[in-house]
C-alpha cells in the first residue's frame, strides 16, 4: 500500500515519472515474456529511423527477426543506421527507404513504390521541432505536415495492406499534456510562431488522430499512441539544448524511450486494444489539465482536414473557431 502511494506521488511529480528513474520503477512490473516474440515474416515500417527512438525501435524489431524498413529523409544517415542494425542483430532484412513525411508527394511516391504486399507494423516516429515557421510546398506548417498530415496519409495509403492484427503506433510526446486540440490558425499565419507550442499541439493531434482511426477503421487493425518519456536523443540535444543541459543526467536512453513502442508492436495484449494512449506499457489518461479537453466538433474538424488531404481534396489549414 505504501509503495503504491509512493509510486502515485512520484508519477504525479512528472519529473520522477518521465525521467530515467521513472522508467526503472515502472519496468519492475514489466513481463519480460511479452517481448519474447519471433517476428519472422512480419513487415515493419519505422519512420524517422536513422537515430534516437526510431533507430532503437527498428533495431529491436530486427533483433526479433522482422523485415524492417527504415523510412528516412537522408540516404547516408539511413545507410549508417541500416549498417549498425545489421551488425548488431545479424538480420540482413533491413532496408532503407527515402521518404519525407512533410511532403505528401514523397509519401505517395513511397507508398506506390514499396513492393511489400502486406504490412504488420507501422510506427510513426518522425518528428521535428523547428525554431522558425516553415511552410511546406503543400501549404502546411512543418510540424503539422510531419506529425499529422504525412502520417495520416501514409496510414490511409497502406490501410489496404495492413493485414489482420496489424498495429499502427504514433510516437507522441508528454509535451502534448500542456496543449489542447486547437484547429485555429494551423499554419501559424495569424500569431507569432512558437516551435515548442507547435510541436506540443501537433503531438496532441496525433493522440486524437489515433483515437479517431481506432473508431473509424476496420476492427482487425489496432491503433495506438504513446509517449516515451524524456529520452536523450539527438533531436532533444539540438532542439531543446537548455532542457537537455538541465536534465541530461536524468534522461532515458533511446532504448528505454523505445520500449513501449516495441511492446506495442510485438506483445500479444496490445493487439486486443485500440485507441489508447500508452506510457511505460500502461494505458494513461490523455489529459492532466482541465483546460486541455477538446470538443466533439474540434475532433470532427481535425478528422475532416486529415481526410481531405488523404483524398487529395483542397484543405484550408487556417481554420477558425
Amino acid at each position: 500500500m505504501l509503495s503504491e502511494l509512493r509510486g502515485a506521488l512520484l508519477d504525479a511529480s512528472i519529473l520522477y515519472s518521465f525521467d530515467r528513474s521513472g522508467f526503472a520503477r515502472h519496468a519492475r512490473s514489466f513481463d519480460p515474456r511479452d517481448l519474447d516474440v519471433d517476428l519472422s515474416g512480419r513487415i515493419c515500417l519505422v519512420t524517422g529511423a536513422s537515430s534516437g527512438i526510431g533507430l532503437a525501435t527498428a533495431a529491436e524489431l530486427a533483433q526479433r527477426g522482422a523485415h524492417v524498413h527504415l523510412l528516412c529523409r537522408n540516404r547516408e544517415r539511413g545507410a549508417s543506421a541500416q549498417g549498425a542494425i545489421v551488425a548488431a542483430t545479424g538480420n540482413a532484412r533491413v532496408f532503407v527507404d527515402l521518404v519525407d513525411l512533410s511532403d505528401l508527394e514523397s509519401v505517395r511516391a513511397f507508398a506506390s513504390s514499396l513492393a511489400e504486399e502486406h504490412v504488420d507494423v507501422l510506427v510513426h516516429n518522425a518528428g521535428v521541432l523547428p525554431a522558425e515557421r516553415i511552410i511546406t510546398r503543400d501549404g502546411f506548417e512543418l510540424t503539422f505536415a510531419t506529425h499529422v498530415a504525412g502520417p495520416f496519409l501514409l496510414t490511409r495509403l497502406f490501410e489496404p495492406r495492413l493485414r489482420a492484427g496489424a498495429r499502427v503506433i504514433f510516437v507522441s510526446s508528454g509535451g502534448m499534456y500542456t496543449q489542447r486540440l486547437s484547429m485555429e490558425d494551423l499554419d501559424w499565419s495569424g500569431r507569432a510562431y512558437d516551435g515548442v507550442v507547435a510541436y506540443a499541439q501537433t503531438k496532441r493531434m496525433q493522440v486524437v488522430v489515433a483515437e479517431l482511426l481506432a473508431e473509424r477503421s476496420r476492427a482487425q487493425i489496432s491503433f495506438h499512441s504513446m509517449h516515451p518519456g524524456w529520452a536523450d536523443t539527438e533531436a532533444v540535444r539540438t532542439s531543446l539544448p537548455r532542457f537537455w543541459r538541465l536534465l541530461r543526467h536524468r534522461l532515458r536512453t533511446p532504448a528505454e524511450g523505445a520500449d513501449t513502442v516495441v511492446w506495442l508492436a510485438t506483445a500479444a495484449s496490445p493487439g486486443r486494444e485500440s485507441g489508447l494512449f500508452w506510457f511505460d506499457r500502461t494505458p494513461r489518461t490523455t489529459h492532466l489539465l482541465p483546460f486541455t479537453h477538446e470538443s466533439a466538433d474540434e475532433r470532427e474538424r481535425l478528422w475532416n482536414v486529415c481526410r481531405g488531404l488523404a483524398t487529395g481534396a483542397s484543405v484550408h489549414v487556417r481554420e477558425s473557431a
